[in-house]
């Protein structure tokens, strides 16, 4: 019962406060064209990487990331859960390990990648134990080179 609670008040919490985050590769890259913003995947592993969980409260979660992402990016999650409690769709599974196999082929956890609106790697990035701000000042260094 307590484990029901905990997950019941973490999801709540969870969806409450997280990122509009979108979860299709050629979704994102449509919607990037017509707003004409760059995108952002962050690829991860939300339930056993301790670099990815710190990343997702500390950066993703921050209203002045939400903000920035509003105005500037497209953001997309490449999720790659362990826990079978986790276990995406075989569909997004498949969908990630695509994505990965063209943008983290070294397999990196988290690894960012920062891409203009048409797809082109402008440059990648990982966990850094800055403030939001401070993040978010380095994804703008790499995409407006």
């Amino acid at each position: 019962m307590r484990k029901l609670l905990f997950l019941i008040a973490f999801s709540i919490t969870h969806f409450a406060v997280s990122q509009n985050w979108n979860y299709n590769f050629d979704d994102a890259k449509k919607q990037a064209s017509e707003q004409d913003k760059n995108i952002i995947i962050v690829f991860s592993g939300s339930d056993w990487c301790a670099p990815c969980i710190k990343l997702d409260k500390t950066i993703w979660h921050s209203q002045a990331f939400k903000n920035e992402a509003e105005k500037s990016w497209i953001v997309v999650r490449a999720d790659f859960p362990r826990k079978k409690a986790n276990t995406l769709s075989k569909e997004q599974t498949e969908h990630n390990r695509k994505l990965a196999d063209k943008y983290n082929v070294e397999g990196s956890f988290p690894l960012v990648v920062i891409l203009d609106k048409n797809g082109k790697v402008l440059g990648k990035m990982g966990f850094k134990n800055v403030s939001p701000e401070e993040y978010i000042k380095m994804i703008h260094a790499i995409d407006r080179k």
